[in-house]
């Protein structure tokens, strides 16, 4: 048996220096290491310091002259003007709201139940397949696409409506839903939908009251998300909704919208209409921040807890 002191200085005795060919090919390989992962690393924090620029640039500019626009301007009291007279964006406000809100209610109810039904009961079916398949196409269609989609079916013969807006913002809103909903479904433990069913539980109150209540945090962000993407699409009310000079809430006629009065002002040489643009840009902008934010913020409660 080793005696006490012989152990203790075995232990504390430095370790040997590996002076082999096997040492220097690790340490090499090691610094080689160290200096890949410096350089990909300082790409990526100018990659982020180049992009950040011109965001803040672009935010800063907007809220500059957008902010004149609002202050200068009776923005939330008058409608659109002729050229070179004193208006407003009332009108192009209050259509904004009803066509977002009314895709968003058209929209959000058929991709929350879709990828509920994708979660919870399309196992290995050949209809759930189908559908991701499906709606993976329609989450990466161009805004443009689905624009002249309802321009064909709603438009094209009888006239431009709100409700072919509403409808296309729809078609918008209904993948991001379904992805979303669906993802924050599989996020729940099965621990919970089994010890639901331990008790008892028939499937659907087990879906109603269990997964769906677990997940609605998620569920609500990603209808945030869906609402702040619809909110400043141009491409597909230019086909669908049009626009209006006058002030209007029927939805079965041209009903003014912001994005299509920032592309009509701004393509235009008249001064007060590009302060309007600015205005409206600055409303859109501040709108999607406000969601974003929200979403995240509801998103970092739900998983904080």
């Amino acid at each position: 048996m080793m005696p006490a002191n012989n152990a203790t200085n075995a232990i504390n005795a430095p370790l040997p220096v590996n002076t082999s060919f096997e040492g220097r090919y690790n340490k090499r390989l090691y610094n080689k290491r160290r200096w890949a992962n410096k350089l990909g690393l300082g790409f990526a924090m100018s990659a982020m310091v180049f992009g950040l620029f011109w965001l803040f640039w672009i935010l800063f500019t907007l809220f500059v002259e957008g902010f004149q626009g609002i202050v200068q301007l009776p923005v939330f009291t008058a409608d659109t003007p002729p050229p070179m007279s004193a208006g407003g964006l009332r009108n192009a406000i209050v259509g904004s709201i009803m066509l977002a809100f009314s895709g968003l209610f058209i929209g959000a109810p058929i991709g929350l139940m879709t990828g509920i039904y994708l979660s919870e009961f399309s196992q290995g079916s050949m209809l759930g397949k189908v559908t991701r398949f499906l709606n993976d196409i329609l989450l990466s269609a161009p805004s443009i696409v689905i624009g002249l989609f309802i321009y064909a079916l709603m438009v094209k013969g009888q006239s431009f409506s709100g409700w072919a807006g509403a409808l296309a913002l729809a078609l918008i809103v209904i993948p991001v839903v379904v992805r979303t909903t669906e993802n924050m479904l599989n996020l729940v433990p099965n621990s919970i939908r089994e010890a639901a069913y331990a008790l008892g539980t028939p499937k659907w109150k087990m879906v109603t009251q269990v997964t769906i209540k677990a997940a609605r945090a998620g569920l609500t962000t990603g209808v945030l998300l869906a609402f702040a993407r619809i909110t400043g699409e141009t491409a597909p009310l230019l086909f669908t909704a049009l626009n209006n000079q006058y002030f209007s809430t029927d939805m079965s006629q041209p009903i003014a919208n912001l994005p299509n009065t920032i592309y009509q002002f701004a393509m235009s040489p008249y001064d007060n209409w590009h302060t309007l643009a600015w205005a409206a840009a600055l409303l859109i902008t501040t709108s999607v921040l406000v969601l974003n934010i929200l979403a995240r913020f509801i998103g970092g409660r739900s998983q904080s807890r």
